[in-house]
């Protein structure tokens, strides 16, 4: 590309994306603590999305849910908490040090500075009060090893305090001292989220402890996160990396320094890869496709998505705050959406013009992983007596497939 840098096109990032990501047949994983490594992140806001994502990168789906479960809840293989971008993501268990000193410790500490600031303007007890409720509540919390919020108030009644938020604004709201310390004490690394109320769907949690971690040094902890990550999603842009860990440029720039990372070339500009991984990508042997679910890891992985998916089908897939429904994906693009209909059936469509051949070859890889999706999630459902998988964050064509 004239700057003396590899210039890696469309077609080998779609050939990473297809074996990284687990997603080409024969790179399938045998388990779900497989997946989570090789992905380092899944999105845990929607608590189907981990049974999805997880699922579609099986060799062998068919106890999905159950063997995520166990990873989650009995193996603690996988943990759910808070990391980048204070969003809620489920890592393996021995990523939880880097991710807690890597994006966590900021964002607490911004976290209990405004829970302190909104009680003292609502005339709520002060940060001496506050401190401890919290020690009784993480006691209480040891003793039970998981607990609802309602259940944690039994042992500390102070957790039923309430105090207005925003008082005189449009926004204005009452909120229970238990929902924002808990949320605080997820950020900081105290608490994770346990076993839910419900099904495998279900968005109410218990909560639990943290699993015991290393306190690690910040900038560590972030070449670490941004070594693993590019390791997976490289090449990426500075612009992605700032993006995906939510730091600001400088932190990106002294990670990429600290990890020796290579600079390639890319259409949009340069990209960064990990020292040694700036070579030629065999892609897959074999043409694949995959059903992926809403805010996948995948398709949410970078801020720059033409390479994978066309600006003219985002306002079919997205919605209006930038989260991702169910994707069609065929060779490492995105060409379609799906969705489940209230009688079970697994739907879908594809949005990008194809010709005729590779509309054909499409349309029955597509028909296979469909009824490979309907196996695993199917059998699950019949299971817990759920009637189906509805994302939390719903697009327009997923909205219109379900009916």
């Amino acid at each position: 590309m004239g700057d003396g840098l590899r210039y890696i096109g469309v077609a080998e990032r779609r050939a990473r994306l297809g074996l990284r990501h687990r997603l080409a047949g024969a790179a399938r994983a045998a388990s779900p603590a497989e997946v989570a490594e090789s992905l380092v992140a899944l999105h845990g806001t929607d608590p189907a999305t981990v049974y999805l994502a997880v699922g579609a990168r099986l060799a062998d789906p068919a106890k999905t849910v159950a063997r995520t479960e166990r990873a989650l809840y009995e193996d603690r293989a996988l943990v759910r908490m808070h990391g980048m971008r204070h969003t809620v993501f489920v890592f393996p268990t021995e990523l939880t040090a880097v991710v807690h000193a890597s994006t966590g410790l900021a964002v607490a500490a911004r976290e209990r500075v405004s829970l302190v600031k909104d009680m003292a303007k609502a005339g709520a007890p002060d940060a001496a009060w506050l401190a401890e409720v919290e020690e009784s509540a993480l006691a209480a919390l040891a003793r039970r090893g998981q607990a609802t919020a309602a259940e944690l108030a039994e042992d500390e009644p102070r957790l039923r305090e309430q105090f207005t938020y925003a008082a005189g604004k449009s926004y204005e709201g009452v909120h229970t001292v238990s929902t924002r310390l808990l949320r605080v004490l997820g950020v900081e690394g105290k608490v994770v989220r346990g076993r839910p109320l419900g099904s495998w769907t279900s968005s109410q949690f218990r909560w639990a402890p943290a699993p015991e971690h290393p306190e690690l040094d910040v900038a560590e902890a972030q070449s670490e996160l941004l070594r693993r990550w590019l390791a997976v999603c490289g090449p990426a842009t500075e612009a992605d990396l700032k993006w995906w860990t939510g730091w600001r440029v400088t932190e990106v720039r002294r990670a990429l320094a600290a990890i020796k990372a290579q600079a390639v070339s890319l259409d949009e500009g340069t990209g960064y890869v990990v020292d040694g991984d700036a070579g030629p990508v065999a892609g897959p042997a074999e043409p694949w496709a995959a059903l992926l679910p809403g805010l996948d890891p995948t398709a949410m992985g970078w801020q720059r998505r033409e390479w994978y998916l066309a600006p003219e089908l985002w306002p079919s897939l997205f919605d209006r705050s930038g989260n991702v429904g169910p994707t069609v994906w065929w060779n490492g693009r995105v060409v379609g959406g799906w969705a489940q209909r209230g009688d079970g059936e697994i739907v879908w469509r594809l949005l990008e013009d194809l010709g005729g051949a590779e509309r054909r070859a499409v349309e029955a890889a597509v028909g296979v992983e469909a009824e490979r999706l309907w196996g695993w999630v199917g059998a699950a459902e019949a299971r817990v007596g759920a009637a189906r998988v509805t994302p939390r964050f719903r697009t327009p064509l997923e909205r219109e497939l379900a009916g």
